[in-house]
This record gives structure tokens, C-alpha cells and sequence, in this order.
């Protein structure tokens, strides 16, 4: 009779494992993330930590291996979580989610018949997924030539050469291609050593609407970029740059998205400007992505280079500036401290987000583009933490783009941040 009792006992919390299994499981496998309980750093920032110079910084984010982990908004995952899977796809999305990212985002532009769909550049479909392994390649604007001794060194193809239908045809792969490459296998096979091809296969283009269901599905928040249209505007009469910044904010009101829960962006300060003054629910916390430093006249520690200033940014209603990181970052007797740029920000009253952690490479050569300003103290891999903590305590960064949000959401729970 005990025996019996017990053996019922078990099959009812074998079942009620089962049950919860389920509800987190959508059809062909994948968990998704319905709460915080679901959340997974792996290993990675744990290596990281192991990494570090000995340092009380180290000693407190070794302490915080146990969780629990928590998802944080100041973790944002930049176009899903692209150091393993293609970006803007859905499973680089949910991959985002699943390791704490608060807000991710989508890179917004649009197709032949003006539908919003996520991709970093209007233009990348030639390096970002399978078309030119399509028949859709002969409507590239820039095709193969395949009568060059390098096929590939001007292929251009783009989201406006498509229409949606055909756009939800591909599938994403990394990003990276070989220009100069004679087969299409070279071309394509190009992606960084530090990265990963392993998740290619498969991956699932998102229309920017269908991103908004999956987030809002994932727990996430919203932090679209609205991209410069790589074709002339207005686009086919009538389709302005004002129509289109309209249309991405009709797109959340469409879906019953909160307000407070989307940050736009945009490198163009006119799209954070239509948005203050004509969606101003939106606009009162718009991104300005400052890509200034593309301009020859442009010198980050020199404030006089700077226009608009930072004063008449926030005059005209910007809050939120976001520099590249190493704009916010400068070394001063072999130690990492806040630059000018980020000091006028801050004394402006404008708050900061910056981008983009783990997407440089490694940091024992240097760390690339994205630490050009702390090069000569950068030394391991460890140091991201180094960075993040000057960046967090000395800049007072709200929020930072990560290719792998675990490790940014392991810094975030370690040191309470939203």
C-alpha cells in the first residue's frame, strides 16, 4: 500500500515537471523565456571573471557565480546575440533573451513595397544572408560579375531590390563575406575566427513587426534603430524619411506596445527630432546615435568640433546620446578614465548608452576599432570587466550593446543595476 502511494507521488510531480516543460516549449524544441527564472549566462563570463587581474573588482563578480540571474534593462542585446548566431534572426533574438537582455534590438529598414523588416543595413543582404545562393541574386542591384576575375568585389544587394514575400524566402548566416574571393563558397565562407558558423543553417529573417510579437513573447523590451535608406528619398514618390520614421512608430501603436517601453535610435538627428516633436510619447526617449566621428572635421576631445554641441542637443530635446565606447574613454597614468566627450555629456544633463561590448575580437591584441582609446592597457580578455566597471562607475552609462549579453547581465545582477 505505501509502495503504491509513493509511485502515484512520483508520477504526479514527474507530470507536473512535464506540464511546466511544456509550457516554456514551442513546436520543434526551442525554449523560450517566459521569466526571469529562465535565464542562462553559461560559461563565458565566468572565463571572463577567471581572466581578470587580481582586483577587488574580481573578487566581488567572483562572489556573484551563484545567482540567481535576473534579466536587466542596462543589458541590451545589439541585433540579437551575434557573436554565435546571425543577426536580427529570430533564434539570435531568443538566444539574446535567454541570457538576460532587457531590451534587444532591431535594425529597421525596409523592402521594395515599403514593409519594415530587421536588417543592420539596407543594403547587406550580400553578406548577411544566402540570396546570392538564390535565384532572388539577379535582383541584386550590384549582381556578380561573373565575368571578373573577382566576382564579388562589388556585389551589392538590397532589402529595396526585393519585396517582402521574397525577402522571408532567406535565411540569415554571420556576417562577413570575401571580396576577394573567385567562388561564391569563398565569398561566403569569410567569417571571423572569433566567431562561429555553427548556427547558420536555418536562421529565420524577421519582418520588424514579427520581432515585436517575439519580444513581447520573450519578456523583452523594444530598441529599434531606424537605418538611413540606402536608396533615394522620397522613394517612389511619396515614401519621405518622415513617413518612414512614422511608420516604425505606427508599428508598436499598431501592436499595443507601451511607449516606455521602446527606445528609438538613429544616427539621423532629424528621425530623433521628427519623433520629439510628432510622437513625443516616443521621442521624449529617443537614442541619438552619435556617428560623428565619421566626419573628417570631427575630433572626440575637442569640443569646438562638436556640432550641434552637447548644450543644443539637449535644447532641443534629445536625453540620450550614444558614442561608441571608446568616445567615452581615454587612459591617463596607465589607468582608464572618463574622456571629455563624456564628461560634457554628462554635464549637459544627457544620459549615455554606449556600444558595442564583445564585438571587437580579442583583447590581448588590442581589442580593435571598438578600444582604440584604451589600447595600451588593454591586455587580456578579462578586462571587458575593467572597462564595463569604468564605464558603469566613471562614465554613468545607462545601458550598453553587447554581441553576447551574458556578459553584461552577469554584471548587471553582480552589481544591482536595473
Amino acid at each position: 500500500m505505501i509502495k503504491d502511494i509513493l509511485i502515484y507521488i512520483v508520477w504526479i510531480i514527474l507530470l507536473a515537471t512535464l506540464s511546466s516543460c511544456a509550457s516554456i516549449t514551442k513546436p520543434g524544441g526551442i525554449l523560450h523565456t517566459p521569466s526571469n527564472h529562465a535565464i542562462q549566462l553559461g560559461v563565458r563570463p565566468f572565463y571572463l571573471v577567471d581572466k581578470m587581474k587580481p582586483s577587488a573588482l574580481k573578487t566581488k563578480l567572483a562572489q556573484c557565480g551563484n545567482g540567481p540571474f535576473i534579466r536587466s534593462d542596462f543589458s541590451i542585446g545589439h541585433r540579437g546575440a551575434p557573436l554565435q548566431f546571425p543577426e536580427h534572426t529570430r533564434e539570435s533574438y531568443e538566444a539574446a533573451a535567454r541570457m538576460g537582455a532587457g531590451k534587444i534590438e532591431c535594425d529597421v529598414t525596409f523592402t521594395k513595397d515599403r514593409a519594415l523588416v530587421c536588417r543592420h543595413s539596407q543594403c547587406d543582404l550580400h553578406t548577411t544572408t544566402n540570396i546570392l545562393k538564390t535565384p532572388l541574386s539577379s535582383k541584386c542591384a550590384s549582381p556578380p560579375n561573373l565575368a571578373s576575375n573577382k566576382p564579388y568585389a562589388k556585389v551589392k544587394c538590397c532589402t529595396s531590390d526585393i519585396t517582402l514575400k521574397e525577402f522571408k524566402t532567406l535565411r540569415g548566416k554571420m556576417d562577413a563575406a570575401n571580396s576577394d574571393a573567385t567562388t561564391l563558397d569563398q565569398y561566403l565562407n569569410a567569417t571571423a575566427n572569433w566567431r562561429t558558423d555553427l548556427y547558420r543553417n536555418n536562421s529565420t529573417l524577421l519582418t520588424h513587426a514579427e520581432s515585436i510579437v517575439l519580444l513581447q513573447k520573450l519578456g523583452a523590451k523594444f530598441i529599434p534603430e531606424l537605418k538611413s535608406a540606402d536608396v533615394t528619398m522620397p522613394y517612389q514618390g511619396d515614401y519621405s524619411n518622415d513617413v518612414y520614421a512614422q511608420q516604425l512608430v505606427d508599428e508598436y501603436r499598431a501592436a499595443g506596445v507601451d511607449p516606455k517601453n521602446v527606445w528609438l535610435q538613429s544616427f539621423n538627428l532629424n528621425h530623433i527630432l521628427y519623433w520629439i516633436e510628432h510622437a513625443p510619447e516616443f521621442g521624449k526617449q529617443a537614442i541619438y546615435l552619435d556617428g560623428r566621428f565619421t566626419a573628417p572635421s570631427f575630433d572626440h576631445t575637442n569640443p569646438t568640433t562638436w556640432s550641434p554641441s552637447m548644450k543644443e542637443l539637449s535644447e532641443r530635446g534629445v536625453e540620450i546620446i550614444a558614442p561608441p565606447m571608446w568616445m567615452l574613454l581615454k587612459t591617463e597614468g596607465g589607468q582608464i578614465t572618463p574622456s571629455d566627450y563624456a564628461i560634457a555629456a554628462k554635464t549637459a544633463g544627457l544620459d549615455i548608452v554606449t556600444w558595442t561590448l564583445e564585438r571587437s575580437g580579442f583583447l590581448d591584441t588590442g581589442g580593435g576599432w571598438y578600444y582604440q582609446t584604451v589600447k595600451d592597457v588593454v591586455e587580456s580578455e578579462g578586462d571587458v570587466y575593467e572597462i564595463l566597471d569604468v564605464l558603469v562607475k566613471e562614465v554613468g552609462i545607462i545601458g550598453i550593446f553587447s554581441d553576447w549579453p551574458a556578459t553584461t547581465t552577469f554584471y548587471a545582477n553582480c552589481m544591482n543595476l536595473p
